[in-house]
């Protein structure tokens, strides 16, 4: 015998039931904001009303003094005060709970570019200020006084239809005021035939009142986004901004590296001048005399000159050796930038740890390994010749992204001298400062009052060909 069972089909989710949780979910969320829309609607009207009274007066003055000097920085200030307007238009925005307004980019000149007449007239030629006039002048006036009139009208109907049985009764009766509810009560005597004028008023009001009430939500928040819509539109951040921060960035990177190599260069002309340079003459002059004293036949002289001539050389060989360490060597073009930083550690009298993640070479394009080489090597010679420590740690390690791409090179120095390293102008940590700045990169420098110190150098990275 066989038997066949059949499933009974099993009831699904219930679907109204969802979709009205969802429904009163989104409502309370609505309510929330609530509050906080209609005290920006109501605050941005004077904001409004402020701002074209202002701006109104200060724009057209300065177009009538323009044949004059004093008219263009007026019309500079004119700009200003509207972009105060505008900013604090975006700020009081925060109020409605809604997604906060970007900054948009000021200031679009070349980071070299600060003369007078350049800072002057950076506003007039920095399209957003002009929007923000206009927003200031023109377009908030007109939808924040309508917004105004809608959010008074949904505020006054709704709170007070509701509470009308309380407040209303200590309003005049009489001809005078107009008793509308026995009017309303003669006009539609099916509905409300035979009742007394105060009981319709009560009522419609309070039908009236909780109609505005349970919309408030939909009307003041819907109000809110339209502010927020022109706000993002007109005070917000454009596409083209993006491409402007970006072209600033090179340039202040091009020229922190331009001025870092100059620095570089100016400091190992010195010290080959101060250093090799005059072992080198020093040596030239002891093999004129050692040559003198040959010729004479005087053999423990001219030994003897020979001594100090071989030291010499050899004291200018290691000066040269120790100013290389500051430039690239074969070992980085060869064998990439871990192995030269493993050596670096290496030559280094202190005890150094060395974590280098061996993937850095595959990571890095040869010009950020140069240029964390010689960091690397500065900061070694700094931590030997002025912190006190007896053992450090050099740490290099990628951050990834999600998708485990290397995003950044970080690079990190830790010793165990004595701290109370800063970064200052003039100084050996500023120039490495402006080299990482070359890289669009940040120099990070802890180094606590008895230590330890750790300075760090954090590098964006793009894919190495």
């Amino acid at each position: 015998m066989t038997t066949t069972t059949t499933d009974l089909p099993q009831a699904g989710p219930d679907t109204r039931d969802s979709g009205a949780t969802s429904f009163w979910a989104s409502y309370g969320r609505a309510w929330v904001r609530t509050p906080g829309s209609a005290l920006y609607l109501l605050a941005v009207f004077v904001l409004a009303m402020i701002s074209v009274s202002l701006l109104a007066s200060l724009f057209w003055t300065s177009v009538g003094l323009l044949v004059l000097v004093v008219g263009l920085p007026l019309m500079v200030l004119t700009l200003l005060i509207a972009r105060g307007f505008g900013v604090a238009d975006r700020f009081m925005l925060q109020l409605t709970g809604l997604p906060a307004v970007d900054e948009p980019e000021w200031n679009r000149d070349a980071p070299d570019n600060t003369g007078f007449w350049a800072t002057l007239t950076r506003p007039l030629r920095n399209a957003h200020y002009w929007v923000y006039l206009i927003h200031g002048m023109i377009v908030s006036p007109i939808i924040s006084t309508v917004s105004f009139v809608l959010t008074t009208v949904w505020l006054s109907v709704g709170l007070g239809g509701l509470t009308y049985w309380f407040w209303g009764v200590f309003l005049p009766s009489g001809a005078d005021n107009g008793d509308w509810g026995q009017y309303v009560s003669s006009a539609v005597p099916w509905l409300f035939g035979g009742w007394d004028a105060w009981a319709v008023e009560v009522v419609l009001y309070l039908v009236a009142g909780i109609l505005f009430t349970f919309t408030m939500p939909w009307v003041l928040g819907g109000l809110a986004l339209g502010h927020h819509a022109v706000a993002r539109s007109m005070l917000g951040r454009w596409s083209s901004d993006e491409l402007a921060a970006e072209v600033r960035a090179e340039a202040a990177a091009r020229g922190a590296a331009v001025h870092a190599e100059d620095v570089a260069l100016r400091r190992l002309e010195r010290d080959i001048h101060d250093g090799p340079q005059q072992r080198l003459v020093r040596l030239q002059m002891d093999l004129a005399a050692l040559e003198r004293r040959a010729e004479a036949g005087d053999g423990d002289a001219a030994a003897e000159l020979a001594r100090e001539a071989r030291g010499h050389a050899k004291a200018a060989l290691d000066e040269l050796r120790a100013l290389s360490s500051g430039v690239a060597p074969p070992l980085l073009q060869d064998r990439g930038l871990a192995a030269a930083l493993d050596a670096l550690a290496t030559s280094s009298p202190l005890w150094v740890q060395v974590e280098v993640d061996p993937a850095i070479d595959r990571a890095v394009s040869q010009e950020v390994a140069r240029t964390v080489y010689f960091v690397v090597a500065e900061l070694m010679t700094n931590v030997v010749k002025h912190s006190g420590a007896t053992a450090a740690t050099l740490r290099a390690t990628l951050r990834r992204s999600a998708a485990g791409a290397p995003t950044h090179l970080d690079v990190w120095l830790v010793d165990n001298g004595r701290g109370g390293a800063v970064l200052s102008s003039g100084h050996g940590l500023e120039g490495l400062r402006e080299r990482v700045a070359g890289l669009r990169g940040l120099l990070v420098v802890e180094s606590p009052v008895g230590g330890p110190t750790s300075i760090g150098a954090h590098i964006p990275l793009t894919v190495a060909p």
